[in-house]
């Protein structure tokens, strides 16, 4: 256990990493030509020589060429960078070869000065490309490996981490008291015969069908996540009364687009929990929902009393801390979310890409 516990803190460092697969290489490189000539001498004195053209190759290729270029569709700045690229390391390499490791291993030859070597263009596409480039492709196929393992690792992650969320959703954001008030105002309703006791229970009864059954979908239409938003500040309005005035205004001129369940309702919950609990005057709640199939933009807006302590400074809440959570496994480097808290209001603005792809 405490090997593969050393070996686990070797492979975090990165530049580890990558010094082991170039010595990995060159030892891997250096045994095969060995196998055929007998001698090792020459041959690692040519992997070193012809080292750094295949680094520079393959740094370029996978760090700048493939994730710049080529993955955002910059198809012909990706060609000539390519082409350029493979005639400069791919001649560094020759130059090496032919200036550095032959007058050691040779005597009878006749040395090609680096014009002549750089006129070579054919000769240099054709011979040396494969040479310099192949640690480059290595590097990718590996790199490719990887990102799919981590990628299945946060697959995994986020699933465990929506059931544990849905089940702190239920226990932290629907509190007993939202429940129970709820419940004593369709009490008093339907004592009142009031026609709004059936859409209470309507009301109460899809909230908390959506939650307990529906929710283990990868993704909702935000159309859902709107009705579930309207019915939150339904109810609410209910218990609430003229104590608090709500503006809730949405555009989202395509209604499938895809979002995360429970995403934004979160938000809502903690307004009006630390909006307008504790407050005797009037609060106000403002909601402001932005989405087209590249952007969503949410904010809320709550007004609250001077005299009440920050429950939820700096992030700090049950509801903030899993959304934050959330976001980082459903959008990872592609969503921001900024609180700015007074001592008489609480805003929050989220911004989502949804172009990223979220994992079933």
């Amino acid at each position: 256990m405490k090997k593969q516990s050393l070996l686990d803190k070797v492979f975090q460092k990165r530049w580890l990493q990558h010094l082991l697969f170039w010595a990995g290489l060159s030892c891997l490189f250096t045994v095969m030509a060995a196998l055929n000539t007998g001698t090792i001498r020459p041959h690692l004195i040519t992997n070193l020589a012809f080292l750094p053209a295949q680094i520079l190759a393959a740094y370029v290729f996978n760090y700048y060429q493939l994730p710049q270029l080529l993955y955002k569709k910059k198809y012909l700045f990706f060609g000539l960078s390519l082409l350029v690229s493979i005639y400069v390391f791919s001649a560094l390499g020759r130059i090496s070869i032919v200036h550095i490791v032959e007058p050691f291993i040779r005597t009878d030859f006749v040395q090609e000065s680096i014009t002549e070597i750089l006129s070579d263009t054919g000769y240099l596409f054709s011979v040396y490309f494969t040479s310099t480039y192949i640690c480059a492709f290595i590097m990718m196929l590996i790199k490719a490996v990887k990102t799919r393992f981590e990628e299945k690792q946060r697959v995994e992650l986020l699933q465990q981490e929506k059931v544990k969320n849905e089940l702190r959703f239920l226990k932290g954001q629907i509190q007993p008291h939202f429940l129970f008030n709820t419940l004593n105002n369709l009490y008093a309703l339907t004592l009142s015969k009031s026609d709004l006791a059936p859409v209470v229970v309507l009301k109460l009864s899809d909230l908390l069908d959506f939650i307990l059954y529906q929710s283990n979908q990868s993704s909702i239409p935000i159309s859902k996540e709107i009705e579930l938003i309207q019915g939150f500040i339904e109810l609410e309005t209910l218990r609430y009364g003229d104590k608090i005035t709500i503006d809730f205004a949405y555009n989202t001129p395509d209604t499938d687009i895809q979002i995360p369940p429970l995403l934004l309702l979160p938000l809502v919950e903690n307004a009006f929990k630390h909006g307008v609990s504790g407050s005797m005057e009037k609060a106000r709640i403002k909601i402001d929902l932005k989405a087209t199939s590249n952007l969503l933009s949410f904010e809320i807006f709550n007004t609250k009393t001077a005299n009440v302590a920050p429950k939820i400074q700096e992030g700090k809440g049950i509801g903030t801390v899993n959304l934050r959570r959330q976001l980082a496994l459903a959008y990872p480097d592609n969503h921001t979310l900024d609180i700015e808290e007074t001592k008489k209001s609480y805003c929050v603005r989220l911004s989502v890409n949804l172009n990223t792809e979220l994992n079933d």
